[in-house]
């Protein structure tokens, strides 16, 4: 699919991050972009950076994703890309300190945001897709977030890595449900990238981290992450699959 100024898109948690350096480099190749986001101050300052529009949404909530998918569409008609980088990432083990149980409510949380959440706007988003006009064969695109933690979950991330191996299992069925719609769906695992989380660290942590990806032998770059986006937006036999990027990084248990 081509980006120029008929495409609109959507990218959540579109604020920061990924989802930041994701809605900067499809405005920048021509969409016009909303942010949905629950960072009011920043989602604001990023669309205007940008040319874009940003809505408050909490993924997990089917009203507040009704109202946002409302208000993109009245402000740029119906999106064609839709970017799923929303989400949740506590460490918490199953067993922590003085053998407390893993808190139930965390854990509901985590597959609320990041596996629920990402299956609502899907679900949403397809379904108004759905009754849009053909552009070059196809109507559009669903690009999700997972995490290599879906293959190598370390210590404290079992409500993380189930979330994210939800997002990796439902990829495939999705894309062959949406086939008809002739709506593609592709899935992006991250491995360690400079996300706000990681920025927060030390330099000589980051750097020790960095070190552990075989090649290249450093953090991701979100602007790397954006950049495969593009790719398979415009790549039309890209459908149904999950795409591991991550530098070759197998994850220790710790």
């Amino acid at each position: 699919m081509n980006i120029d100024n008929v495409v609109a898109a959507i990218v959540t948690g579109g604020a920061s991050g990924l989802g930041l350096a994701t809605a900067r480099k499809l405005a920048g190749e021509g969409a016009k972009v909303a942010i949905f986001d629950l960072n009011e101050e920043a989602g604001r300052q990023v669309a205007e950076d940008i040319g874009g529009i940003f809505v408050r949404v909490d993924v997990a909530d089917d009203a507040s994703v009704d109202a946002g998918l409302e208000a993109a569409e009245k402000q740029h008609g119906v999106a064609r890309i839709l970017v799923n980088c929303a989400g949740v990432a506590p460490a918490v083990k199953t067993v922590g300190k003085g053998d407390m149980a893993h808190p139930l409510d965390i854990f509901a949380r985590t597959i609320s945001v990041n596996l629920i959440g990402t299956f609502n706007m899907i679900s949403k988003f397809a379904a108004r897709l759905a009754a849009a006009d053909e552009m070059g064969g196809e109507r559009g695109i669903i690009v999700n977030t997972a995490s290599i933690a879906a293959y190598d979950g370390q210590i404290g991330q079992a409500a993380y890595s189930a979330s994210k191996g939800g997002v990796v299992g439902m990829t495939l069925p999705i894309a062959r449900d949406l086939a008809q719609h002739k709506i593609r769906v592709m899935t992006i695992a991250p491995g360690l990238f400079l996300t706000p989380m990681l920025e927060s660290f030390p330099q000589s942590v980051q750097d020790a981290l960095g070190a552990t990806v075989p090649h290249p032998a450093r953090l991701g770059k979100p602007a790397e992450y954006a950049q495969l986006v593009e790719a398979i937006v415009r790549n039309p036999m890209l459908n149904g699959e999950v795409i591991r990027l991550d530098g070759a990084l197998r994850m220790a248990p710790r």
